[in-house]
């Protein structure tokens, strides 16, 4: 048996499809349409916070004080009146005696405040060394921040840790 090959061709020239300049001009506004509107889409708080923190974790492991402090608010403060200037000058001695950091977070506790303010909780490991195979200091310690979202991204306002272990 034959294959019925009128019903795999155009009925009629005026169900063709347009072919030629409209038609990809046609495809091109929808195109850039749908570029536009993924463009607009709004990463949700809680996973741009998330984000954020990792960005934090990933500037200390590399031992770049200054992408941290970026990453503070400037009301920044910390334990016994901690400014942004002395958590950088902080963060720049205790990566200065460590050749390697290492930074490994337990599960993040993200909590909302109305649509610019947040805090995030989590136990945190710290780890310091020569680079060798094993770190040459680890202390595990339970980590409460305040964050705050400007203009489009999250600052670090507030920070307290207290050891995990004892």
């Amino acid at each position: 048996m034959k294959p019925n090959t009128a019903c795999m061709q155009w009925p009629s020239s005026r169900h063709a499809p347009v072919a030629g300049p409209m038609a990809r001009a046609l495809a091109s506004c929808v195109l850039l349409f749908f570029v536009l509107l993924s463009g607009c889409a709004k990463t949700p708080p809680e996973e741009a916070l998330r984000a954020r923190v990792a960005a934090l974790q990933q500037s200390l492991e590399a031992r770049d004080a200054a992408a941290m402090e970026a990453m503070l608010d400037a009301d920044f403060i910390g334990p016994d009146g901690m400014d942004r200037r002395d958590a950088r000058r902080m963060a720049t001695l205790l990566l200065f005696r460590q050749q390697q950091v290492g930074v490994t977070s337990g599960p993040l506790d993200v909590r909302l405040q109305g649509d610019d303010r947040a805090t995030v909780a989590a136990t945190v490991a710290l780890t310091g060394g020569s680079g060798r195979l094993l770190p040459d200091s680890a202390q595990a310690w339970r980590v409460e921040s305040g964050w705050r979202l400007r203009g489009g991204d999250w600052y670090m306002t507030s920070i307290a840790w207290t050891p995990a272990l004892r």
